[in-house]
C-alpha cells in the first residue's frame, strides 16, 4: 500500500514538474495535453485521474508556484529579526520571485485568465497573503505599526505587490525594480508608529 501511495505522489509531482516547463515555455493555452503527458511518459488517463483535465492541472501547477513563493517570502524575511526590515525583505522576495522568468508567465499572465481572479486570489491568500497579513499583525501587535484596519492594510499591500510585478515584468527596465521598492518602502514609513 505505502508503494502505491509514493508512486502516485512520484506521478503527480511529475506531472506538475512536466506541465510547470510547458507552461512557462509556451503558455497554458499552447501546452497540449497529449504533448504534456509524452513528455512525463504517461498517459492521458493519469493526468485525467489525478487533475480531472488539463485545467485542473494548471490550478496544480498554479498552487506550488504560489506555495514556492509564499516558502521564498517567509525564508527572506527570516533573515532580520527588525520587524520593518522583515517586511522589506518580505516584499522584496515577493517581486523578485513574481517577475522570474519560470515564474511570471503562470503566475500573472495566464493564472488569472485561465483560473479566474477569484481562484488566484485564494491562492494568494493560502500563501504570500497570509505571511504578509501575520507580519502586520505581529507589528501591530508590538506597537511598531499605527492602528488602521489590518485586513484593509494586508489587501491594499499585496494588490500594490501584484500590481508592481506585472508592471516590473512588462516594463523590463533594470532600475524597475529598485524604483518599485524605494516607493514600497516610502509608503509603508508612513504606517511606522514613532
Amino acid at each position: 500500500m505505502r508503494k502505491n501511495k509514493e508512486e502516485t505522489l512520484e506521478t503527480i509531482d511529475l506531472l506538475i514538474q512536466v506541465a510547470r516547463k510547458h507552461f512557462t515555455e509556451r503558455g497554458y493555452a499552447e501546452s497540449p495535453m497529449e504533448e504534456i503527458v509524452a513528455d512525463a511518459n504517461l498517459t492521458r488517463g493519469a493526468l485525467y485521474h489525478h487533475f480531472g483535465n488539463k485545467r485542473g492541472l494548471f490550478q496544480a501547477v498554479l498552487e506550488s508556484i504560489h506555495e514556492e513563493i509564499g516558502e521564498r517570502v517567509e525564508a527572506e524575511a527570516s533573515q532580520s529579526v527588525d520587524p520593518w526590515e522583515q517586511l522589506d525583505f518580505g516584499c522584496r522576495a515577493f517581486i523578485k520571485a513574481a517577475i522570474e522568468p519560470r515564474i511570471r508567465r503562470i503566475l500573472l499572465i495566464d493564472g488569472p485568465a485561465v483560473l479566474g481572479w477569484e481562484t488566484w486570489r485564494q491562492l494568494d491568500e493560502k500563501n504570500s497573503m497570509r505571511h504578509l497579513r501575520d507580519q502586520l499583525r505581529l507589528m501591530q501587535d508590538q506597537g511598531f505599526l499605527k492602528p488602521v484596519p489590518l485586513e484593509a492594510l494586508t489587501h491594499f499591500i499585496s494588490g500594490a505587490l501584484n500590481e508592481s510585478a506585472l508592471w516590473i515584468a512588462q516594463n523590463q527596465n533594470e532600475g524597475s525594480f529598485e524604483e518599485t521598492m524605494s516607493v514600497i518602502s516610502l509608503f509603508l514609513k508612513g504606517f511606522k508608529n514613532v
